[in-house]
């Protein structure tokens, strides 16, 4: 096993490089880059990148500050010299496959630079907005696995029966309406939209959350995400749930529970002994996709509703502001992050059955 790990671990290494290398040539042909984000803001065509540009660098504002006192600003347009010197600090004035040596160098040590446009460490900005998609993600992730397996296998168990039909119908209306408006939904009955003002509509804690005891802060915490992890669990167990009802069936019918059966173990023993071993392993498989999604995608609109700054913002707003330390940092971080889930994946495959044995298998 250890011999498979390995082996693993190194294909990381290639899978990764042709990641960012593929993400790299399309990054250079598409248009409006940072240059020209910033040309277009100083030339007044750019309003909605004003604010964003606003809170950057000093670089970037004496870059403003020396296009308006050259007076190159609208139908006159910018001064050659300026939009050098802008290439210069991007690092755009080298061939991009210097550009790309150097980002390879530097992520091998997890050094991501600064960002474009805020002037902070890239590194800093994930560490100051993870604890948000951690919250988000872990919580919804577990939730719904916790609701989806004991729901998935009592369907499976009462298959046909009418808590199986009506579940059913309970998990399609879930799945159908999306998290966001479910997320609409929950603000306007218990955030003070229009009914109760029972839960907070900002932020992971509360603002005196340092003064409070343990249980207080425990409390406080559960509090306030309360409604952003039930808006993104309603839809997120369906799939698991059907996944887990049709694996159960496929193993229940099949003969070596029969011989159990006649055995004389109980439906139980059948059940989690025998049954639960090989039914699991299709619904292990969906594991990855499902983590990486609650981590990154799942959250954005979410953390819009309920005002919550995490990667998934972070990651939005970079890629419309061409923030490109940032978004290389992020398509990194969870590049890497998603080859680990996969090989903990198989990890556990081996744990649930031992028969399968991965080592022996050509990779």
């Amino acid at each position: 096993m250890l011999a498979y790990i390995a082996r693993r671990i190194a294909l990381m290494i290639p899978t990764i490089l042709g990641i960012m290398l593929i993400s790299f040539a399309i990054i250079q042909f598409a248009p409006g880059g940072p240059v020209e984000r910033i040309m277009a803001q100083l030339q007044g065509m750019d309003a909605g990148a004003t604010g964003r540009f606003s809170g950057g660098g000093s670089d970037i504002g004496s870059a403003q500050m020396q296009a308006s006192d050259t007076g190159y600003r609208g139908a006159q347009g910018l001064d050659q010299k300026l939009i050098e010197e802008l290439n210069a600090q991007f690092g755009f004035d080298r061939p991009a496959y210097e550009r790309f040596a150097k980002m390879v160098v530097d992520y091998a040590s997890f050094d991501f630079g600064k960002s474009f446009f805020r002037d902070t460490p890239v590194i800093q900005l994930i560490k100051d907005k993870l604890p948000v998609s951690i919250t988000l993600g872990l919580w919804m992730t577990l939730l719904s696995y916790a609701i989806s397996i004991p729901l998935g296998v009592r369907k499976a168990i009462r298959d046909g029966e009418p808590f199986d039909t009506w579940t059913s119908a309970v998990v399609i209306v879930g799945y159908a309406i999306p998290s966001f408006l479910f997320a609409v939904l929950l603000v306007v009955l218990f955030a003070g939209g229009s009914f109760w003002q029972i839960f907070p509509l900002r932020g992971l804690t509360s603002e005196n959350w340092s003064e409070l005891s343990t249980f207080e802060q425990i409390k406080d915490y559960f509090w306030h995400i309360a409604l952003p992890v039930t808006a993104m669990t309603v839809g997120a167990f369906a799939t698991s749930t059907f996944l887990t009802k049709n694996s159960f069936l496929d193993e229940i019918r099949k003969q070596y529970v029969q011989t159990a059966r006649m055995k004389g173990l109980s439906e139980r023993q059948v059940l989690y002994r025998h049954v639960f071993r090989n039914a699991m392993l299709i619904v292990i498989a969906g594991f990855p996709g499902a983590f990486i999604h609650a981590f990154f995608t799942g959250s954005l609109l979410i953390e819009n509703i309920f005002s919550l700054d995490g990667l998934g913002l972070l990651s939005f707003e970079s890629i419309v502001n061409r923030d490109y330390p940032i978004v290389f940092a992020n398509l990194f971080i969870f590049s890497l992050l998603g080859l680990f889930v996969n090989l903990l994946s198989d990890l556990t495959y081996t744990w649930i059955d031992p028969r399968i044995d991965f080592e022996t298998r050509e990779t």
